[in-house]
């Protein structure tokens, strides 16, 4: 599967690294361990969950909305998602589409564990390549992948191939950056999460412009639906709201994101921000991440529509 790290250009991404919804978007991964990471993405993935369950029951309850008898959850990664659409669509077999057997392995054992095994099946593929091999579908969740994909309106294309008459398109692309401290934190320069945004949006410039026939689109996704003979069927946001004092896995889910920004902006921080970043992230000072109590998660995902008529 052509892969991603995060949720796009308004989110903490790092490169070669799963999304933190539990979808998976890496282009190389021999060199993760997948015994740490698959628990990991897992546990992020339920974090995530709520804007997900509420976006999912958003498609169900449309007027236009089909019967949904086969989904494809594209870079399923552990397959969170995944039983999330199965349960939301009980007549449905689920497809979890992944290129990382052990992610695919996660999936299944998932499934079982939720009395899901029956429905919630796995299919290793790489996208777009493999596209043909994945068969029809009424319903096509494409979570945060479509823009690590060189060419996103032929892949889009694809996809609107794959569908059966009625059948939807529903594409995780933009929403807002993720807030996880106030501006003033009282150590550093303000405004630290500012300057990782705008660091992570070039970095996604320079990610996307090195794929394999990159081509340039306005992110208009209704145009584009339109395009590829989409009837374009709404868009909404979904909030993820954890106030603080954050539970320990929310924390630990911070405190994981602000490590993996630092290793991967490393050379383009500021020396002041960098060392901002080392104390946030040292578990024995008090004005860390591992003990401020002004630690919070807010965050918006946002779904796309379209119908095939």
């Amino acid at each position: 599967m052509t892969k991603h790290a995060d949720h796009g250009p308004h989110h903490s991404s790092n490169q070669d690294r799963p999304d933190r919804t539990g979808h998976s978007h890496h282009h190389d991964t021999t060199d993760l361990d997948w015994d740490v990471m698959g628990p990991q993405l897992e546990r992020n993935g339920e974090l995530s969950s709520p804007q997900y369950a509420a976006a999912a029951h958003w498609i169900a309850g449309l007027p236009t909305a089909p019967q949904v008898r086969r989904v494809l959850d594209i870079g399923s990664g552990p397959g969170v998602i995944s039983c999330l659409l199965a349960e939301e669509f009980p007549e449905a077999e689920v497809v979890a589409v992944d290129s990382t057997p052990a992610l695919l392995e996660r999936t299944r054992a998932r499934a079982q564990r939720l009395g899901l095994g029956d429905r919630v099946r796995t299919l290793h593929a790489e996208i777009p390549d493999e596209l043909a091999k994945l068969g029809e579908a009424d319903l096509i969740w494409a979570g945060n992948a479509l823009h690590h994909m060189g060419d996103q309106r032929a892949v889009l294309a694809g996809f609107a191939g794959l569908l059966r008459n009625g059948g939807t398109v529903a594409l995780v692309e933009g929403g807002l950056p993720p807030r996880q401290l106030p501006r003033d934190i009282g150590i550093g320069r303000p405004g630290l999460e500012a300057r990782l945004d705008a660091i992570t949006a070039e970095w996604f410039e320079e990610m996307r412009a090195a794929l394999p026939e990159a081509t340039r689109e306005i992110e208009d996704w209704s145009a584009l639906f339109t395009a590829v003979g989409l009837a374009p069927q709404g868009t909404r946001s979904f909030l993820l709201d954890l106030p603080a004092p954050l539970s320990g896995q929310a924390r630990d889910h911070v405190i994981d994101e602000f490590a993996r920004r630092r290793e991967m902006f490393a050379g383009e921080l500021a020396a002041d921000d960098l060392a901002t970043l080392d104390r946030l992230l040292d578990p024995e000072d008090p004005a860390g991440l591992h003990h401020r109590p002004d630690v919070f998660l807010l965050t918006a995902r946002t779904v796309h529509l379209a119908r095939r008529a």
